[in-house]
């Protein structure tokens, strides 16, 4: 009688044996792993002729298992999430042991998720000694599953595990691939000459790609070191890129400059330290994570990622951000020194254009000069007198004067052009105010502009060369009188400041104004915003002011006017 069953016993083997070598084949197929594991569950739900069955792997950020594959079960049954310990499942995944149910209504653990099931089998899913999921059957009929069958679900449960296993290696092998690929992408912003704005839109775009993640920003400290801009973003919506500045001692990211540590947040919708939950609801933003953007030994910003659904980052993520955010830095700082390299050269070019121009200058005077001194050996020669009262004589005075009018300009020319130092002396900026005025009226009561004085009184004297301020002064007032064409108010004022350690002179205008770019460059040379002007006079001045430790600035809106006013120390 013992001959049947154990004939019986072997079929079963060699059956077992069967469904193990077509699972086996399979796994050096090129199926993918979703298609493997429906396989290795088809294999146990019909060679057990169970009623159903599911693998279901624990989510390593909930801690809840989660069916990946099911047969038999309905689509409501298949969104089943389950804690570890609960339930039949849960108590295989808690303990890491088979556990084999022949009845289950006698058994308090069970959880329905499909009427009419009496039976169930469930065995553990490991890798490398780490429980990772359950395999599952379920049979409406009683005493459904025996220990052979059991034996069979623990062997597919290690194939199933063995093409998870796989499949995690070759995801992971792939993601750093692509890390990596967009690391070197990075890599060639640094030595590529691309506008900062494009470098940064383009780090961006490889954060989250490189992080698979939904939205990232970076944001650079300003010039005062106390608040953080956004520089660039990617995948944000318009609301998240008109953000005001964050302030760096009040706020997350601020957090990551101030500590020069990553930052790690679960969820900013719901952090106590986020000031912009409103915003991150809005966007769809969950899980943060941030690190600084270092430059040698100075942290410049922050770059961010964010995640649209509950996630923890691992190290290798924060390691990867980091190079990533780094190699940005370098990028940045590149970029930044290679602006002031074409502003300096740009600079350089201007100053030997001066430099020419005080050349030319120079061999001008002189050509001029020595006409001049002929002029006026001839002119004293003739020794002109005429009688009391003969406006002749008023004329030749004029003549004279005009002449030692004209070898002083040639001496300022030559001046010019040997760029000497000034000679100081006290000087009363009133009275050279009042000088100089005297020499312009004409001119603005030609052009119908109104003039207006505003002079401070016991205003104290000045170390400077009388002769340089005067013609820094008359440079600006002649700037007033061709920004005004139509006509206008020019207001000369001059002031002390509460210290009394500084004397300023301003120069008001209602000409057509400057724009910010005009005001960037208002002080290079040969730089005119007038129909006719070399663009020399206010290099002049900002020289002559460098020269005198003194500093010269302007306030200007296109269509109100412009003011410069120049200070000097007293």
């Amino acid at each position: 009688m013992a001959q049947p069953n154990t004939s019986k016993a072997g079929q079963d083997k060699l059956h077992h044996y069967e469904v193990l070598a077509r699972v086996s084949r399979v796994l050096n197929s090129s199926l993918e792993p979703s298609q493997v594991l429906n396989l290795v569950l088809r294999e146990a739900v019909d060679h057990m002729q169970a009623s159903s069955g599911s693998i279901a792997l624990i989510n390593p950020l909930t801690q809840l298992l989660e069916i990946e594959v099911a047969i038999g079960l309905s689509p409501h049954a298949r969104q089943l999430r389950l804690p570890i310990g609960r339930g039949v499942t849960g108590w295989v995944a808690k303990t890491g042991q088979p556990l084999r149910v022949p009845d289950v209504k006698a058994d308090p653990r069970y959880i329905s998720v499909r009427r009419g099931i009496r039976s169930e089998l469930a065995v553990p899913l490991t890798v490398d000694g780490q429980l990772i999921g359950v395999l599952n059957v379920d049979s409406t009929r009683r005493n459904a599953f025996s220990a052979a069958d059991a034996e069979l679900l623990v062997a597919l449960a290690h194939h199933a595990a063995q093409v998870i296993h796989n499949s995690w290696l070759y995801e992971t092998v792939a993601h750093k691939a692509r890390q990596l690929e967009s690391l070197f992408a990075v890599a060639e912003s640094v030595i590529a000459p691309v506008d900062l704005r494009e470098i940064l839109q383009r780090v961006t775009r490889h954060a989250c790609a490189l992080m698979n993640t939904k939205m990232c920003s970076l944001m650079l400290l300003n010039a005062a070191r106390d608040r953080l801009e956004l520089a660039a973003c990617h995948g944000a919506g318009s609301d998240y890129t008109r953000r005001p500045p964050l302030s760096v001692d009040d706020s997350l990211l601020g957090v990551v400059v101030r500590r020069a540590k990553p930052l790690q947040v679960p969820n900013v919708q719901e952090h106590d330290a986020s000031r912009h939950t409103a915003l991150a609801k809005q966007e769809q933003l969950v899980s943060l994570l941030a690190v600084p953007m270092t430059f040698g030994n100075t942290i410049i910003g922050a770059l961010s990622v964010y995640t649209g659904e509950p996630y923890r980052f691992s190290n290798q993520d924060i390691k990867i951000l980091s190079a990533l955010a780094n190699l940005a830095a370098v990028a940045i700082e590149h970029t930044r020194l290679h602006e002031k390299i074409v502003a300096v050269e740009e600079q350089l070019r201007h100053h030997e254009r001066l430099s020419t121009l005080g050349l030319l200058a120079a061999e001008i005077a002189h050509e001029i000069r020595n006409p001049l001194t002929v002029m006026k050996m001839l002119y004293q020669s003739l020794n002109l007198q005429f009688p009391p009262g003969d406006p002749r004589q008023r004329d030749a005075e004029i003549v004279a004067e005009k002449m030692d009018h004209l070898n002083q300009i040639m001496n300022r020319l030559l001046t010019f052009a040997r760029s000497n130092e000034p000679t100081f002396a006290l000087v009363d900026l009133n009275a050279v105010l009042e000088d100089v005025l005297l020499l312009t009226r004409p001119a603005l009561s030609r052009q119908n502009i109104r003039l207006v004085t505003r002079f401070a009184p016991d205003l104290p004297p000045v170390r400077a060369d009388r002769t340089q301020i005067e013609q820094a002064c008359l440079n600006l007032i002649l700037n007033a009188v061709q920004a005004m064409p139509d006509g206008g108010t020019l207001t000369v004022s001059s002031a002390i400041n509460d210290e009394r350690s500084a004397v300023s002179l301003s120069f008001g205008d209602t000409g057509a104004g400057m724009t910010v770019e005009q005001q960037a460059r208002l002080f290079e040379p040969f730089l005119t915003t007038k129909v006719a002007g070399t663009g020399l006079g206010l290099a002049i001045v900002r020289k002559t002011m460098d020269a005198h430790r003194g500093r010269i600035e302007v306030d200007s809106q296109p269509g109100q006017g412009s003011t410069f006013r120049f200070t000097l120390p007293v």
